[in-house]
């Protein structure tokens, strides 16, 4: 897992300085308990009272993360990133963790530099702060990521600007298309020069450093598994639909049938079609009334629809009826693993096809290096352990179909968030 690690300082707080990780679709400043030292008065070197620390501003909070929630209450103190001092920044200060357990992580708390039509009780993020005390000029903050994990700088964020050393050519811009993230349009992913269907029409893309893999829908990360080889696990109930209705959704589709209504019309799914949402990336998908959650469809519905998916793409590459049941069968054994990482030969890195995501008329390539997880071991008489960067995620209508683009991206193209103009730049990343 990479973590985007930077480190800030509380101006009071005797612990000086903090390590944070930078989460991009978080706009809220959170710490833990063991972080904070509570209601005391620092001296500077000339014995100056600098400032009291105010703790209780009193009141409490919940903020949605991972798979589950993180408690507390807000607090209020000077905030140090860099060189810019961030004068009277709320944050959380957190007092119970529940399933996000921070102290098992190299980091004391969570720089959230999302929106603030996300911001957990509006409370202005630290960079809209920088901005409004004059701070930065530029409305833009950059990453990079460094692709050696072993290299003693493991990346970079700039507020203000970019690093040019960091990118080569020009980046790309594409307008922000949701209110509230950093989340854009994207169009089909290409398997090799194939297209994996879903997306051809678009898909949202939520571009956050937060999430270390990329994850999308169950029926395109399922195409890339069979594609590279991946361990899935195997489904019955998909094998079942195949094996009793292939021959019928595969008439349908030829005779011209609306594939969004197939599945309801040979009665697997409802009139809805809500599909099941996967909490893998909760966070960025997070709906703020839990009690609003939607109604979650049998798993049949989930299955047809991927499958009806499949043969059209198979249908597209003009391949006989047999072929195309017999290859979607198989797709039934290379489903997601629903609790991880789909792991990987290590072997067969180099056969494997680049995957590319189409950004406006622009593609945006991942080599198998690229996409590819490697963990050496201790061990030299162990092989190394490979997975796949690919996750499910399937999100509901209407945020869905959904992909959260993380960290295996970012690594690849040097971003920028231009908040002035609400979009976001990718360049090739050196």
């Amino acid at each position: 897992m990479m973590l985007f690690i930077l480190r800030i300082t509380l101006m009071f707080n005797i612990l000086g300085k903090l390590v944070l990780v930078h989460h991009r679709n978080t706009s809220m400043l959170c710490l833990t308990p063991e972080a904070l030292t509570f209601g005391f008065r620092l001296l500077d070197a000339s014995s100056q009272l600098l400032a009291i620390y105010i703790r209780n501003i009193g009141v409490p909070c919940e903020i949605p993360y991972d798979d589950g929630y993180i408690y507390g209450f807000f607090s209020q103190d000077n905030v140090k990133v860099g060189d810019i001092i961030v004068k009277d920044q709320e944050f959380s200060e957190i007092t119970r963790e529940g399933n996000f357990a921070l102290l098992a992580l190299p980091f004391d708390g969570i720089l959230g530099l999302g929106f603030q039509d996300i911001s957990v009780g509006k409370v202005t993020p630290v960079w809209y702060n920088m901005i409004e005390q004059g701070q930065i000029l530029d409305k833009v903050f950059s990453i990079w990521l460094n692709k050696d994990p072993m290299a003693e700088k493991g990346g970079e964020i700039v507020f203000g600007g970019m690093d040019k050393s960091h990118f080569k050519g020009d980046h790309s811009y594409f307008p922000i298309s949701q209110d509230g993230y950093w989340q854009i349009e994207v169009g089909d992913i290409l398997l090799g020069n194939n297209t994996t269907g879903l997306c051809e029409g678009g898909c949202a893309a939520i571009v956050d450093s937060g999430t270390s893999l990329i994850a999308g829908p169950t029926g395109v990360v399922t195409q890339i598994n069979h594609a590279i080889g991946t361990e899935g696990y195997v489904s019955f109930e998909c094998k079942d639909i195949v094996h009793n209705y292939g021959n019928l959704i595969w008439e349908n589709l030829i005779s011209g049938l609306n594939p969004e209504i197939l599945c309801v019309d040979i009665g697997l799914c409802s009139n809805n079609g809500i599909q099941r949402m996967n909490d893998v990336i909760e966070t960025v998908v997070y709906n703020e009334s839990r009690d609003g959650a939607a109604t979650l469809e049998s798993p049949f519905c989930s299955f047809c629809n991927n499958i009806v998916l499949w043969v059209q793409v198979q249908i597209k590459q003009s391949n006989v009826k047999e072929k195309v049941l017999k290859h979607v069968d198989e797709l039934c054994e290379r489903l997601p693993n629903p609790v991880g990482e789909s792991f990987i030969n290590c072997s067969s890195i180099s056969s494997m096809p680049h995957i590319t995501f189409t950004i406006g008329n622009k593609l945006f390539s991942l080599s198998p290096e690229q996409y590819v997880g490697r963990v050496e071991s201790d061990d030299e008489d162990r092989s190394p352990v490979c997975y796949s960067s690919f996750v499910a995620l399937d999100a509901p209508s209407p945020q869905g179909p959904l992909w959260v683009v993380g960290d295996i991206f970012l690594q690849a193209y040097h971003t920028v968030f231009d908040y002035a103009n609400l979009r976001i730049g990718f360049a090739e990343s050196t």
